[in-house]
């Protein structure tokens, strides 16, 4: 992507310039951000989906005697009449289910992969949302179909109200207020408080971006570490020649506590190693996902491309595909990180990979992370 091409969808700012001025700094209004958009899902699609085992999803009634919230599978008739006014369902992660959706998410990549999550859609009927809120993420909300009223403001106070179902703020005051129309879209960054009204019949498309939090990402990098510190680190053991004689046995040595300590800073010295549990972490396919493997032999002389669902990220060393790492370089490096990028790659390029890159490629379209492409 060339960051320095103006995009409509960013209204005539560059990526660069929305990343400098607004990522993770302040909102931006478009107005038309995707000139004539129509949707690719409908309502009808949303609620076949809805049924889905493996599909996560909620409904949400803002009814006279409180917030309600059930999670899925939904099935048709548990929803509430479409006349019913005031309540609103959730389809969380819709681009791993659909090529459209798949396809309009990868015109926000000129963030990170890496920060990408998933494209969620809510449908709500006149008066439906899920009360004032906030996101620990930032997120662009995209108005598909119908208006959206949008109240928006940067509360300072984000205590909940104690007894809901929901994160609902307890003292929001709104700053600013936008009804957007089928092609607008809002750009909102962490902790920014909104709340979203629907005028009339409304679909938003909602794309979220994850933010993994400290305690989350250690324990996960830990947890990766304590499986590889035993073959990383040596088998070097405990030796205390100067070790006196004691009366009072039960007392840890000090000197027991710093070789502890030592092997642990050693394993997390190794900058390589975390990195590589690093990019494992941040692709591995979420819960819901699976891959149907494939018994047939591709045809590599067409191309191939990355199904939907696979997350393929690299580094400076390694690749990343679906929780799993490889040690690349060279010609091979450059061609796998334009299939990462592109998410397909030509045939040419195909060809000139290393023998053991080319197998690399027939297994992860024998796991169903890829196809060849037709002719």
């Amino acid at each position: 992507m060339n960051t320095e091409h103006p995009l409509a969808l960013l209204g005539g700012l560059t990526p660069s310039q929305f990343m400098k001025r607004h990522w993770q700094k302040k909102p931006l209004l478009v107005r038309n951000a995707i000139p004539g958009f129509v949707p690719s899902v409908g309502r009808a699609d949303l609620v076949v989906l809805a049924e889905q085992e493996g599909v996560e999803s909620r409904l949400i009634v803002d009814s006279p005697k409180g917030w309600k919230m059930k999670h899925g599978p939904l099935p048709k008739r548990s929803l509430p009449p479409f006349s019913q006014k005031k309540w609103t369902f959730l389809v969380q992660g819709v681009d791993l289910h659909h090529d459209g959706v798949h396809a309009l998410m990868q015109q926000f990549r000129f963030v990170p992969d890496a920060r990408l999550d998933d494209l969620m859609i809510s449908y709500a009927t006149d008066g439906g949302g899920v009360g004032p809120h906030f996101d620990s993420y930032d997120v662009f909300l995209l108005q598909a179909h119908g208006q959206r009223k949008w109240r928006i403001g940067r509360s300072k106070d984000l205590s909940l109200q104690p007894g809901v179902p929901l994160k609902i703020l307890q003292n929001f005051e709104a700053e600013e207020e936008f009804i957007l129309n089928p092609g607008d879209m809002l750009y909102l960054p962490p902790k920014y408080a909104h709340d979203g009204i629907a005028q009339g019949e409304c679909m938003t498309w909602s794309i979220g971006f994850r933010s993994p939090q400290e305690g989350e990402l250690a324990r996960e990098l830990l947890l990766g570490l304590a499986d590889e510190a035993f073959d990383g680190l040596g088998d070097a053991l405990y030796r205390d020649p100067k070790q006196a004689a004691v009366s009072e046995p039960a007392a840890m040595p000090s000197e027991l506590g710093d070789f502890a300590r030592q092997a642990i800073a050693k394993a997390l010295n190794d900058r390589h190693l975390i990195d590589s549990l690093l990019g494992e972490y941040l692709t591995e396919p979420k819960a819901q996902v699976w891959f149907e493997p494939v018994d047939a032999e591709p045809d590599l002389s067409v191309g191939v491309q990355l199904d939907r669902r696979t997350k393929m990220m690299y580094d400076e060393r390694h690749l990343f595909i679906n929780g799993e790492s490889f040690k690349v370089g060279g010609r091979d490096a450059r061609h796998l990180r334009q299939l990462a990028n592109e998410r397909q790659l030509p045939a040419k390029a195909l060809c000139a990979l290393s023998p053991a890159a080319q197998e690399a490629l027939r297994d992860w379209i024998a796991a169903g992370w890829m196809k060849a492409l037709k002719h």
